[in-house]
């Protein structure tokens, strides 16, 4: 558990998560696949090959080479999709998709982070029209995803912007440090799969959590706490207590708290002076 906040006359800090196998329990992108299937974006044969890619993410088999080919089957597959009927989707079934397979122990994790003053960034390698509503129900404070190319109709190209995977993230995570005023050797960084280590070697205290082989090989020679999230469980089951607060609310919160302390040393020192009367 984190116990420290942080002193801000130091530099910023922050705690970037990867997302999937991190934060939740499944691939983001593929997730998605039977809505887009419903929704007539894909076919059936599609949405049963990326149920097979799920499959093969999940048993942790999925290497570099087969990423790079999931990524190339993907963003072939995505060229012609209308960018704003893919958000609708998303945003229609975020809820029931994505909120069931949050760990309990990264959202829990979040919120110690934003308790002790640190932005929460989710860096992934899947698209940001996924990502960033993902981030914003976790309450992250930024998102940076792999962004696809959108042509003049309002469609994706199947070409890739920009990619955010292996070294990429990393350079994200550098980028961010100098706009934002991180201080990375005091940040902290979280992932499962060794492809992150150059983000994960980017920050003071990184951690691996439910890694692959390579990753667990590399924490253990490294010193690198290991994690294990194994408890999904939907937000709003979560205690109260335990919701995740966004940055306003946390001032909001600690506002009222010292109008409540004020009043309540108002209401005593009254009692006295009228007891002492």
């Amino acid at each position: 558990m984190l116990r420290v906040v942080e002193n801000h006359s130091l530099p910023r800090t922050a705690a970037f998560f990867d997302l999937d196998k991190t934060v939740i329990a499944k691939s983001s992108t593929l997730t998605f696949s039977k809505s887009f299937y419903q929704g007539g974006l894909i076919n059936r044969r599609a949405a049963l090959r990326t149920a097979y890619a799920q499959f093969v993410f999940l048993a942790g088999g999925a290497d570099h080479d087969q990423m790079e080919r999931m990524r190339k089957y993907l963003s072939a597959m995505c060229r012609g999709w209308n960018v704003q009927q893919v958000k609708e989707i998303v945003a229609e079934t975020l809820h029931d998709l994505i909120d069931p397979i949050i760990y309990d122990e990264a959202a829990s994790l979040i919120e110690e982070h934003h308790t002790a003053g640190r932005d929460v960034v989710i860096v992934s390698t899947s698209g940001a029209e996924v990502v960033e509503p993902i981030g914003e129900l976790l309450g992250a404070d930024r998102v940076v995803a792999t962004r696809m190319v959108v042509g003049d109709d309002g469609c994706f190209t199947g070409e890739v912007e920009y990619y955010a995977y292996g070294p990429t993230k990393a350079e994200a995570v550098r980028e961010l440090a100098e706009s934002e005023g991180y201080d990375l050797a005091r940040c902290f960084a979280y992932s499962d799969s060794a492809t992150d280590l150059p983000m994960l070697q980017a920050v003071g205290h990184p951690h691996a959590v439910n890694p692959d082989r390579t990753l667990r090989r590399e924490a253990l020679a490294r010193g690198w706490p290991i994690l294990d999230f194994h408890r999904p469980v939907r937000l709003k089951q979560r205690m109260p207590t335990l919701s995740v607060p966004s940055r306003p609310a946390l001032v909001a919160a600690a506002a009222i708290g010292a109008a409540a302390a004020t009043a309540g040393l108002v209401w005593y020192a009254s009692r006295r002076r009228a007891t002492a009367a």
